[in-house]
Protein backbone atom coordinates (compact mmCIF):
# COMPACT_ATOMS: atom_id res chain seq x y z
CA UNK A 1 0.00 0.00 0.00
CA UNK A 2 0.68 3.23 -0.52
CA UNK A 3 0.50 6.54 1.50
CA UNK A 4 2.16 8.82 -1.59
CA UNK A 5 4.45 11.02 0.62
CA UNK A 6 7.15 11.05 -2.29
CA UNK A 7 6.63 12.35 -5.71
CA UNK A 8 9.14 10.88 -8.70
CA UNK A 9 9.68 14.97 -9.77
CA UNK A 10 11.52 15.23 -6.58
CA UNK A 11 14.13 12.58 -6.66
CA UNK A 12 17.42 14.48 -7.31
CA UNK A 13 20.44 13.40 -9.31
CA UNK A 14 22.33 12.44 -6.56
CA UNK A 15 19.82 9.76 -5.57
CA UNK A 16 19.67 7.88 -8.87
CA UNK A 17 22.73 8.31 -10.19
CA UNK A 18 26.05 6.99 -9.21
CA UNK A 19 28.41 9.77 -7.48
CA UNK A 20 31.27 11.16 -9.83
CA UNK A 21 34.04 10.44 -7.97
CA UNK A 22 32.27 7.09 -6.51
CA UNK A 23 34.46 4.12 -6.05
CA UNK A 24 31.27 1.94 -7.72
CA UNK A 25 32.89 3.95 -11.30
CA UNK A 26 36.07 1.95 -10.77
CA UNK A 27 34.42 -1.84 -10.41
CA UNK A 28 34.47 -1.87 -14.54
CA UNK A 29 37.94 -1.76 -14.12
CA UNK A 30 39.13 -3.70 -11.16
CA UNK A 31 36.53 -6.75 -12.67
CA UNK A 32 38.40 -6.96 -16.30
CA UNK A 33 42.02 -6.91 -14.43
CA UNK A 34 40.50 -9.29 -12.22
CA UNK A 35 38.74 -11.35 -15.11
CA UNK A 36 42.07 -11.61 -16.80
CA UNK A 37 44.36 -12.34 -14.15
CA UNK A 38 41.91 -15.08 -12.45
CA UNK A 39 41.29 -16.86 -15.92
CA UNK A 40 43.62 -15.96 -17.40
CA UNK A 41 46.44 -17.82 -14.51
CA UNK A 42 43.92 -20.70 -14.37
CA UNK A 43 44.44 -21.85 -17.92
CA UNK A 44 47.99 -21.11 -17.99
CA UNK A 45 48.29 -23.64 -15.03
CA UNK A 46 45.97 -26.33 -16.03
CA UNK A 47 48.22 -27.86 -17.95
CA UNK A 48 48.63 -31.65 -16.88
CA UNK A 49 45.50 -30.53 -14.67
CA UNK A 50 42.76 -30.15 -17.15
CA UNK A 51 40.37 -32.39 -15.64
CA UNK A 52 40.37 -30.07 -11.95
CA UNK A 53 40.69 -27.36 -14.11
CA UNK A 54 37.26 -27.69 -15.59
CA UNK A 55 35.63 -29.04 -12.58
CA UNK A 56 36.66 -25.87 -10.76
CA UNK A 57 35.60 -23.77 -13.70
CA UNK A 58 31.84 -24.77 -13.92
CA UNK A 59 31.67 -24.56 -9.98
CA UNK A 60 33.02 -21.04 -9.94
CA UNK A 61 30.10 -20.44 -13.20
CA UNK A 62 27.40 -21.98 -11.69
CA UNK A 63 27.84 -19.60 -8.81
CA UNK A 64 28.13 -16.51 -10.40
CA UNK A 65 25.32 -17.88 -13.47
CA UNK A 66 23.11 -17.90 -10.61
CA UNK A 67 23.10 -14.17 -9.83
CA UNK A 68 23.50 -13.39 -13.48
CA UNK A 69 20.52 -15.34 -14.35
CA UNK A 70 18.36 -14.07 -10.92
CA UNK A 71 18.54 -10.88 -12.26
CA UNK A 72 16.68 -12.36 -15.34
CA UNK A 73 14.36 -13.50 -13.32
CA UNK A 74 13.32 -11.06 -10.95
CA UNK A 75 13.06 -8.75 -13.48
CA UNK A 76 10.68 -10.40 -16.01
CA UNK A 77 8.75 -11.96 -12.76
CA UNK A 78 8.89 -8.12 -11.60
CA UNK A 79 6.71 -6.81 -15.20
CA UNK A 80 4.42 -10.51 -15.56
CA UNK A 81 2.93 -9.65 -12.01
CA UNK A 82 2.89 -5.64 -12.07
CA UNK A 83 4.75 -5.74 -8.82
CA UNK A 84 4.65 -1.97 -7.55
CA UNK A 85 6.67 -2.69 -4.18
CA UNK A 86 10.31 -3.64 -6.65
CA UNK A 87 10.48 -0.60 -8.72
CA UNK A 88 13.01 1.04 -7.03
CA UNK A 89 15.03 -1.99 -7.55
CA UNK A 90 14.61 -3.29 -10.85
CA UNK A 91 17.05 -1.57 -12.58
CA UNK A 92 19.87 -3.28 -9.84
CA UNK A 93 18.04 -6.80 -10.92
CA UNK A 94 18.40 -5.60 -15.11
CA UNK A 95 22.06 -4.97 -14.73
CA UNK A 96 22.63 -7.74 -13.26
CA UNK A 97 20.75 -9.49 -16.45
CA UNK A 98 22.87 -7.71 -18.79
CA UNK A 99 26.17 -9.51 -17.39
CA UNK A 100 24.37 -12.97 -19.33
CA UNK A 101 25.89 -12.07 -22.40
CA UNK A 102 29.38 -11.94 -20.75
CA UNK A 103 28.67 -14.95 -18.96
CA UNK A 104 27.43 -16.58 -21.91
CA UNK A 105 31.09 -16.43 -23.37
CA UNK A 106 32.84 -17.91 -20.74
CA UNK A 107 30.38 -20.58 -20.48
CA UNK A 108 32.13 -21.86 -23.53
CA UNK A 109 35.01 -23.45 -21.91
CA UNK A 110 32.28 -26.44 -20.03
CA UNK A 111 32.17 -27.23 -24.40
CA UNK A 112 35.87 -27.04 -24.51
CA UNK A 113 36.68 -29.52 -21.77
CA UNK A 114 33.34 -31.81 -22.49
CA UNK A 115 35.81 -34.88 -22.42
CA UNK A 116 37.00 -33.98 -19.07
CA UNK A 117 33.78 -33.23 -17.43
CA UNK A 118 31.64 -35.98 -19.17
CA UNK A 119 31.90 -39.77 -18.59
CA UNK A 120 29.02 -40.10 -21.35
CA UNK A 121 31.17 -38.05 -24.05
CA UNK A 122 33.87 -40.85 -24.06
CA UNK A 123 32.23 -43.69 -27.12
CA UNK A 124 34.00 -45.80 -25.96
CA UNK A 125 32.31 -45.66 -22.23
CA UNK A 126 28.93 -45.65 -23.87
CA UNK A 127 29.54 -48.73 -26.00
CA UNK A 128 29.89 -50.40 -22.58
CA UNK A 129 27.76 -49.22 -20.58
CA UNK A 130 24.20 -49.80 -21.26
CA UNK A 131 22.65 -47.39 -19.24
CA UNK A 132 24.75 -44.40 -21.05
CA UNK A 133 23.79 -46.33 -24.61
CA UNK A 134 20.08 -45.90 -23.65
CA UNK A 135 20.87 -42.42 -23.14
CA UNK A 136 22.70 -41.45 -25.99
CA UNK A 137 20.30 -39.99 -28.28
CA UNK A 138 20.09 -37.06 -25.98
CA UNK A 139 23.65 -37.09 -24.37
CA UNK A 140 25.66 -37.02 -27.06
CA UNK A 141 28.10 -34.14 -27.76
CA UNK A 142 26.87 -32.77 -31.02
CA UNK A 143 23.19 -31.90 -29.39
CA UNK A 144 25.08 -30.64 -25.79
CA UNK A 145 26.72 -28.28 -27.53
CA UNK A 146 23.62 -27.51 -29.63
CA UNK A 147 21.80 -27.31 -26.85
CA UNK A 148 24.36 -24.94 -24.46
CA UNK A 149 23.94 -22.94 -27.41
CA UNK A 150 20.52 -22.52 -27.52
CA UNK A 151 20.68 -21.28 -23.82
CA UNK A 152 22.68 -18.66 -23.93
CA UNK A 153 21.50 -17.29 -26.72
CA UNK A 154 17.88 -17.29 -24.96
CA UNK A 155 19.21 -15.22 -22.07
CA UNK A 156 21.40 -12.79 -23.84
CA UNK A 157 18.44 -11.89 -26.06
CA UNK A 158 15.92 -11.50 -23.52
CA UNK A 159 18.09 -9.90 -21.32
CA UNK A 160 19.26 -7.10 -24.17
CA UNK A 161 15.86 -6.70 -25.30
CA UNK A 162 14.33 -6.16 -22.01
CA UNK A 163 17.54 -4.00 -20.80
CA UNK A 164 17.00 -1.74 -24.02
CA UNK A 165 13.26 -1.23 -23.40
CA UNK A 166 14.10 0.13 -20.22
CA UNK A 167 16.42 2.56 -20.92
CA UNK A 168 14.04 3.62 -23.91
CA UNK A 169 11.81 4.19 -21.01
CA UNK A 170 13.70 6.34 -19.40
CA UNK A 171 13.79 8.57 -22.30
CA UNK A 172 10.29 7.99 -24.05
CA UNK A 173 7.99 10.82 -23.90
CA UNK A 174 4.89 8.47 -23.26
CA UNK A 175 6.36 5.63 -20.94
CA UNK A 176 3.30 3.59 -20.77
CA UNK A 177 3.43 1.28 -24.25
CA UNK A 178 6.96 0.45 -23.23
CA UNK A 179 5.62 -0.63 -19.87
CA UNK A 180 2.97 -2.80 -21.71
CA UNK A 181 5.20 -4.34 -23.78
CA UNK A 182 7.47 -5.34 -21.31
CA UNK A 183 4.65 -6.88 -19.68
CA UNK A 184 3.37 -8.51 -22.66
CA UNK A 185 6.53 -9.89 -23.24
CA UNK A 186 6.97 -11.08 -19.66
CA UNK A 187 5.57 -14.31 -19.64
CA UNK A 188 7.21 -15.89 -22.51
CA UNK A 189 10.40 -14.61 -21.38
CA UNK A 190 10.08 -16.64 -18.24
CA UNK A 191 8.83 -19.93 -19.80
CA UNK A 192 11.97 -19.72 -22.12
CA UNK A 193 13.73 -19.30 -18.24
CA UNK A 194 11.60 -21.97 -16.94
CA UNK A 195 13.00 -24.26 -19.82
CA UNK A 196 16.27 -23.25 -20.72
CA UNK A 197 17.24 -23.19 -16.37
CA UNK A 198 15.56 -26.81 -16.36
CA UNK A 199 18.01 -28.08 -19.20
CA UNK A 200 21.03 -26.75 -18.55
CA UNK A 201 20.75 -28.01 -14.90
CA UNK A 202 20.70 -31.34 -16.38
CA UNK A 203 23.00 -30.82 -19.02
CA UNK A 204 25.74 -29.05 -17.23
CA UNK A 205 25.02 -30.35 -13.48
CA UNK A 206 23.46 -33.58 -13.20
CA UNK A 207 25.00 -35.30 -16.34
CA UNK A 208 28.79 -34.88 -14.49
CA UNK A 209 27.29 -38.41 -13.05
CA UNK A 210 25.03 -39.93 -16.02
CA UNK A 211 23.75 -42.55 -14.09
CA UNK A 212 22.19 -40.55 -11.44
CA UNK A 213 18.65 -38.55 -12.32
CA UNK A 214 16.38 -36.49 -10.71
CA UNK A 215 13.23 -35.22 -12.33
CA UNK A 216 13.51 -31.71 -9.81
CA UNK A 217 16.70 -30.87 -10.42
CA UNK A 218 16.02 -27.98 -12.29
CA UNK A 219 14.05 -26.83 -9.81
CA UNK A 220 16.76 -27.32 -7.00
CA UNK A 221 19.19 -24.93 -9.18
CA UNK A 222 16.46 -22.63 -9.57
CA UNK A 223 16.05 -22.46 -6.01
CA UNK A 224 19.52 -21.45 -5.40
CA UNK A 225 19.01 -18.83 -7.96
CA UNK A 226 16.16 -16.82 -6.42
CA UNK A 227 17.74 -16.49 -3.16
CA UNK A 228 21.34 -15.62 -5.02
CA UNK A 229 19.73 -12.70 -6.74
CA UNK A 230 18.08 -11.07 -3.16
CA UNK A 231 20.99 -11.59 -1.58
CA UNK A 232 23.01 -9.77 -4.33
CA UNK A 233 20.73 -7.04 -4.57
CA UNK A 234 20.80 -6.55 -0.68
CA UNK A 235 24.35 -6.21 -0.93
CA UNK A 236 24.26 -3.79 -3.92
CA UNK A 237 21.77 -1.52 -2.29
CA UNK A 238 23.37 -0.93 0.85
CA UNK A 239 26.13 -0.25 -0.71
CA UNK A 240 25.21 2.57 -2.94
CA UNK A 241 23.55 4.10 -0.09
CA UNK A 242 26.71 4.31 1.94
CA UNK A 243 28.16 5.81 -1.57
CA UNK A 244 25.28 8.45 -1.37
CA UNK A 245 22.80 6.82 -3.84
CA UNK A 246 19.21 5.74 -3.27
CA UNK A 247 19.08 6.90 -0.30
CA UNK A 248 14.97 7.87 0.83
CA UNK A 249 14.20 5.69 -2.59
CA UNK A 250 14.90 2.26 -1.31
CA UNK A 251 14.04 2.43 2.53
CA UNK A 252 13.33 -0.35 5.18
CA UNK A 253 10.48 -1.20 3.70
CA UNK A 254 12.07 -2.72 0.72
CA UNK A 255 14.78 -3.86 2.59
CA UNK A 256 11.77 -6.27 4.00
CA UNK A 257 10.91 -7.48 1.24
CA UNK A 258 14.26 -8.44 -0.22
CA UNK A 259 14.76 -10.27 2.80
CA UNK A 260 11.31 -11.82 3.13
CA UNK A 261 12.09 -13.19 -0.49
CA UNK A 262 15.97 -14.80 0.62
CA UNK A 263 14.18 -15.97 3.46
CA UNK A 264 11.12 -17.60 1.45
CA UNK A 265 13.39 -19.55 -1.26
CA UNK A 266 15.99 -20.73 1.30
CA UNK A 267 12.90 -22.40 2.74
CA UNK A 268 12.23 -23.41 -0.56
CA UNK A 269 15.48 -24.46 -1.90
CA UNK A 270 15.34 -26.80 1.85
CA UNK A 271 12.38 -28.39 0.85
CA UNK A 272 13.15 -29.34 -3.03
CA UNK A 273 16.87 -30.63 -1.26
CA UNK A 274 14.86 -33.02 1.22
CA UNK A 275 12.19 -33.65 -1.43
CA UNK A 276 14.84 -35.43 -3.40
CA UNK A 277 16.89 -37.19 -0.50
CA UNK A 278 13.64 -37.99 1.03
CA UNK A 279 12.38 -39.88 -1.68
CA UNK A 280 15.30 -41.48 -2.90
CA UNK A 281 16.24 -42.57 1.04
CA UNK A 282 12.71 -44.25 1.29
CA UNK A 283 12.78 -46.25 -2.10
CA UNK A 284 16.40 -47.29 -1.21
CA UNK A 285 17.12 -48.55 -5.01
CA UNK A 286 21.05 -48.62 -5.30
CA UNK A 287 21.17 -46.85 -8.64
CA UNK A 288 19.17 -44.13 -7.19
CA UNK A 289 21.34 -43.73 -3.36
CA UNK A 290 24.73 -43.74 -4.69
CA UNK A 291 24.52 -40.01 -5.43
CA UNK A 292 24.27 -39.22 -1.89
CA UNK A 293 26.00 -42.36 -0.70
CA UNK A 294 29.58 -40.72 -1.60
CA UNK A 295 28.49 -37.47 -0.31
CA UNK A 296 28.28 -39.07 2.81
CA UNK A 297 31.71 -39.96 3.59
CA UNK A 298 34.98 -38.22 4.65
CA UNK A 299 34.74 -34.10 4.23
CA UNK A 300 31.66 -34.44 1.93
CA UNK A 301 29.88 -35.67 5.02
CA UNK A 302 31.11 -32.57 7.14
CA UNK A 303 30.52 -30.27 3.99
CA UNK A 304 26.89 -32.19 3.21
CA UNK A 305 25.61 -31.33 7.14
CA UNK A 306 27.06 -27.80 6.92
CA UNK A 307 24.69 -27.03 4.07
CA UNK A 308 21.78 -28.68 6.41
CA UNK A 309 22.33 -26.25 8.66
CA UNK A 310 24.35 -23.11 7.59
CA UNK A 311 21.65 -23.09 4.74
CA UNK A 312 18.80 -24.12 6.34
CA UNK A 313 18.17 -24.30 9.86
CA UNK A 314 20.41 -21.39 11.02
CA UNK A 315 19.26 -18.77 8.73
CA UNK A 316 15.44 -20.05 9.38
CA UNK A 317 15.53 -19.75 12.96
CA UNK A 318 17.19 -16.52 12.99
CA UNK A 319 16.43 -14.62 9.93
CA UNK A 320 12.86 -15.15 9.88
CA UNK A 321 12.60 -12.20 12.29
CA UNK A 322 11.32 -8.95 11.29
CA UNK A 323 13.59 -7.05 13.16
CA UNK A 324 16.90 -8.45 11.03
CA UNK A 325 15.36 -8.32 7.67
CA UNK A 326 14.61 -4.09 8.26
CA UNK A 327 17.95 -3.20 9.32
CA UNK A 328 21.32 -2.74 6.67
CA UNK A 329 23.46 -4.30 9.15
CA UNK A 330 22.08 -7.53 9.34
CA UNK A 331 20.28 -8.06 5.97
CA UNK A 332 23.91 -7.18 4.18
CA UNK A 333 25.21 -10.46 6.79
CA UNK A 334 22.68 -12.67 5.82
CA UNK A 335 23.22 -12.08 1.94
CA UNK A 336 26.89 -12.76 2.30
CA UNK A 337 25.49 -15.94 4.33
CA UNK A 338 23.59 -17.35 1.62
CA UNK A 339 25.63 -15.98 -1.10
CA UNK A 340 28.35 -18.08 0.75
CA UNK A 341 25.38 -20.86 1.35
CA UNK A 342 25.24 -21.28 -2.48
CA UNK A 343 29.09 -21.28 -3.52
CA UNK A 344 29.26 -24.41 -0.72
CA UNK A 345 26.26 -25.78 -2.50
CA UNK A 346 27.67 -25.65 -6.23
CA UNK A 347 31.24 -27.15 -4.82
CA UNK A 348 29.12 -30.15 -3.47
CA UNK A 349 27.01 -30.63 -6.56
CA UNK A 350 30.07 -30.61 -8.59
CA UNK A 351 33.52 -31.80 -7.01
CA UNK A 352 32.62 -34.62 -5.55
CA UNK A 353 32.04 -36.55 -8.86
CA UNK A 354 36.05 -35.85 -9.67
CA UNK A 355 36.81 -36.92 -5.79
CA UNK A 356 34.79 -40.39 -6.40
CA UNK A 357 36.39 -40.73 -9.83
CA UNK A 358 39.55 -40.80 -8.45
CA UNK A 359 38.51 -42.84 -5.09
CA UNK A 360 38.77 -40.20 -2.69
CA UNK A 361 36.67 -38.71 -0.21
CA UNK A 362 38.50 -35.55 0.73
CA UNK A 363 38.18 -31.51 -0.35
CA UNK A 364 40.70 -30.29 -2.10
CA UNK A 365 40.08 -26.77 -2.41
CA UNK A 366 43.03 -25.53 -4.51
CA UNK A 367 44.31 -22.19 -6.33
CA UNK A 368 42.10 -23.47 -9.34
CA UNK A 369 39.07 -22.68 -7.30
CA UNK A 370 40.22 -19.52 -6.20
CA UNK A 371 41.58 -18.06 -9.94
CA UNK A 372 38.04 -19.17 -11.67
CA UNK A 373 35.88 -18.16 -8.69
CA UNK A 374 37.63 -14.64 -8.79
CA UNK A 375 38.18 -14.91 -13.18
CA UNK A 376 34.44 -15.20 -13.85
CA UNK A 377 33.55 -13.15 -10.52
CA UNK A 378 35.42 -10.34 -12.07
CA UNK A 379 33.92 -10.85 -15.60
CA UNK A 380 30.65 -10.32 -13.62
CA UNK A 381 31.52 -7.13 -12.19
CA UNK A 382 32.81 -5.54 -14.88
CA UNK A 383 29.56 -5.89 -16.87
CA UNK A 384 27.88 -5.33 -14.02
CA UNK A 385 29.97 -1.61 -13.12
CA UNK A 386 29.60 -0.75 -16.92
CA UNK A 387 25.59 -0.96 -17.05
CA UNK A 388 25.49 0.48 -13.20
CA UNK A 389 27.62 3.57 -14.44
CA UNK A 390 25.67 4.13 -17.51
CA UNK A 391 22.38 5.07 -16.54
CA UNK A 392 19.68 5.96 -13.74
CA UNK A 393 19.90 3.41 -10.89
CA UNK A 394 16.40 3.28 -10.91
CA UNK A 395 13.95 3.41 -13.93
CA UNK A 396 12.77 7.25 -13.81
CA UNK A 397 9.97 7.12 -16.44
CA UNK A 398 7.94 3.71 -15.42
CA UNK A 399 4.39 4.58 -14.20
CA UNK A 400 4.37 2.97 -10.88
CA UNK A 401 7.46 4.60 -10.08
CA UNK A 402 6.07 6.68 -7.52
CA UNK A 403 4.09 4.09 -5.99
CA UNK A 404 7.31 1.84 -5.22
CA UNK A 405 8.85 5.28 -3.30
CA UNK A 406 6.26 4.69 -1.15
CA UNK A 407 5.87 1.21 -0.59
CA UNK A 408 5.10 0.22 3.02
CA UNK A 409 5.01 -3.51 4.11
CA UNK A 410 1.65 -4.34 6.79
Amino acid sequence: MSAHGKHVEDLTHEQTHLPKNSGWRKVPAIGAVLAVAGIGGAFAMKGGQEQQFYFSYVTSLLFWLAIALGGYFFTLVQHASRAGWSIVVRRLAENVMVTLPVLGILALPIFLGIHDLFHWSHEEVVAEDPMLSWKQPYLNTGDFITRGVVYITVWTVVAVLFYGWSLRQDRASDPAPLAHKMRGFAPLGLVLFGLSVTFAAIDWVMSLDPHWFSTIFGVYYFAGIVVSIHAFLAIVVVLLQRAGALRGVVTQEHYHDIGKMMFAFSVFWAYIAYSQYMLYWYASIPEETYWFAYRGHGDWLVLSLLLVFGRFAIPFVLFMSRRWKRRASSLVFWAVWMLVGQYLDMYWLVQPVLAHEHGSDQIHFGLFDVLTFVGIGGAFLAAFGWALGRAPLVPMRDPRLEESLNFENF
